[in-house]
């Protein structure tokens, strides 16, 4: 086996920077094991720990050195797990090692042997990870449901309200009595649909995260028209928060899904846009030909 003698400085700089990496993921993972309740999960995560801690005294045969930890990445990546979701933070943290590839690739020229390890430990941890169980990822259907339909139903009710009421109180009212009604018309179906496919077990939390995903995009989009008076502003403001709803839902979908982000993106994009452009024109002629005027 190669010594520390036979490697330059080059070499010996990346191996701890392998090493680094390798320690605060360690930490990362045993911190959450010790934090969740679920016996399973937190089994699973020693366990990818525990490879991680194999990974460092690897390399460390090779630079023969102690690194130390990142202790921002460990503060950062465990309270984006706790918040976000154990399955989000982990894939999160691992997509953000992809470009890690190539160093690795790059010391596997000069430590043969690094490849094997690297290959063997990768695919454990990737099938160790594809094994925790996450309820809020159990119902993401119901979710995508609610977000989805509230975004496109409020985004058009909200857009032709505008021009036909032309009053930012009057349209709040009106937007919010109807984004509350329809939340609970969502979530009374989505408990109809689940339970009449025979999964009784799961119809009222599947109805629990329609109905919250509806009322937490009502709110998020009806917003604006509390706080301001021109009802274009907003308007635009409304649509950028719809824009900026779609973008972070999708993005969690897609990291913790493995989906593809670019794709659930524009078709949400597209439908919920068009959506608010052709209702706001039915608000213009209704506006024009039945004469409202407030």
């Amino acid at each position: 086996m190669m010594q520390e003698s036979m490697l330059d400085s080059d070499q010996i700089k990346l191996i701890k920077q392998f090493q680094k990496n390798e320690i605060t993921e360690y930490y990362i993972y045993s911190r959450l094991s010790r934090s969740i309740k679920s016996k399973k999960n937190a089994k699973i995560l020693q366990d990818i720990g525990d490879d991680e801690m194999r990974h460092y005294l690897f390399w460390k045969k090779f630079s023969n050195a102690d690194v130390r930890p990142n202790k921002l990445r460990i503060f950062k990546y465990f309270w984006i797990a706790k918040l976000f979701g154990i399955t989000f933070g982990i894939k999160l943290m691992e997509k953000g090692e992809e470009g890690a590839k190539e160093a690795y690739t790059k010391a596997c020229e000069f430590i043969p042997e690094a490849q094997q390890i690297v290959d063997d430990e990768d695919a454990h941890e990737k099938e160790l990870i594809g094994m925790l169980e996450e309820k809020k990822l159990e119902y993401v259907g119901s979710i995508v449901l609610g977000l989805n339909d509230a975004l496109v139903e409020l985004t058009g009710t909200l857009a032709g309200l505008t021009f036909a009421l032309q009053n930012t109180k009057l349209i709040a009212v009106a937007g919010l009595i109807t984004g509350i009604a329809a939340s609970f018309s969502m979530a009374a179906s989505e408990y109809l649909s689940t339970k009449t496919e025979g999964n009784g077990s799961t119809a009222l939390a599947s109805s629990f995260y329609t109905g919250l995903a509806y009322i937490f995009t009502v709110i998020i989009l009806i917003l604006p028209y509390f706080l301001f008076t021109n009802y274009f502003v907003c308007l635009g403001m409304t649509m950028t928060f719809a824009v900026l709803v779609i973008l972070f839902f999708n993005y969690y979908i897609s990291v913790a899904k493995d989906l593809d982000f670019k794709k659930r993106f524009w078709e949400m994009f597209i439908i919920s846009m068009g959506v608010a452009a052709f209702t706001f024109g039915i608000g213009y002629l209704v506006r024009i030909f039945i004469g409202v005027d407030i």
